[in-house]
Order: C-alpha cells, then structure tokens, then sequence
C-alpha cells in the first residue's frame, strides 16, 4: 500500500455507504493544469466523477482521501448523482485497511512504460502490478 491509508475503527457491515469522496471540484483541463505528468510516477487525489467534472481531495478533501489501493479491495467506489461515495464490498473488522481498486483509465495503450508510472503495491495475490484498469478483462472458460 502507498501513502497514510485509512483503516476500519468499528466493524463494517456490507454495503454500508462509510463517506463520501470529498474535495474541490474541477474540469479536467484544470486538474491537468493543476497536476502535470512530469514525473516517473502518478500521484494525485483526483477522481473523475465523469467527462466534465473532476474532485481534487487534496483541497478541501476530507479522511476518504487517504484510503489507498487495492487489486483485492474490501469497498468500492459508487458514483451517484454527481458524488462519490465510498462502500464496503463485503463485512469489515476492527483495524482492517480500508481500500478500494483505483482501476485509473488511460484512452492509450498499456505499455510497459505507462504501467511502471501508475505502480501498485498492494500485496494481493491477484495483483495487476498497476492501478491501471484492464484494458479487457480475461474470459472465462464455461
């Protein structure tokens, strides 16, 4: 996991909506005016809620900012007239880390490149080695 991460202090119910994703909302173009990408990796507290609206949680964001990453995440996150909101995928216990998968999209190709400056560290079994969402997901044999 990367950064402080957030963690349970009282046992969570599934589908419990804990917080919503708060911060100062922006269009892209701002938010890219705001955040280059001129390092090696990506970094930032921005979630897109769609193609016009963007929340920087790193100005007047609040405690969801904080929760980190996951390929195996205990909650998810719900975009629901014009918010987002954080809820748990499943019962969470007393001091558990809270996470959720980023799945950040990117229009181009995933190149090996491109995955080592969006890395993911979360430890999972079914770690992606990246915060990137699947270009496509594996089909299953039926």
């Amino acid at each position: 996991m990367q950064g402080l991460g957030a963690f349970a202090m009282y046992p969570i119910p599934e589908g419990m909506r804990m917080i919503e994703y708060a911060g100062e909302r922006l269009t892209p173009q701002e938010a890219d005016g705001r955040y280059p990408d001129v390092d090696d990796t990506h970094h930032t507290m921005l979630f897109a809620i769609d193609d016009s609206v963007v929340v920087d949680a790193a100005v007047d964001g609040n405690a969801a900012r904080f929760i980190n990453h996951s390929c195996n995440p205990n909650c998810d996150a719900v975009i629901e007239d014009g918010r987002i909101w954080i809820e748990a995928l499943r019962d969470i216990a007393v001091g558990e880390e809270l996470a959720y998968d980023y799945a950040y999209q990117l229009k181009e190709r995933h190149t090996p490149a491109l995955k080592r400056r969006y890395p993911c560290t979360c430890g999972a079994p079914n770690c992606r080695g990246s915060i990137l969402k699947p270009k496509r997901q594996a089909r299953r044999s039926t």
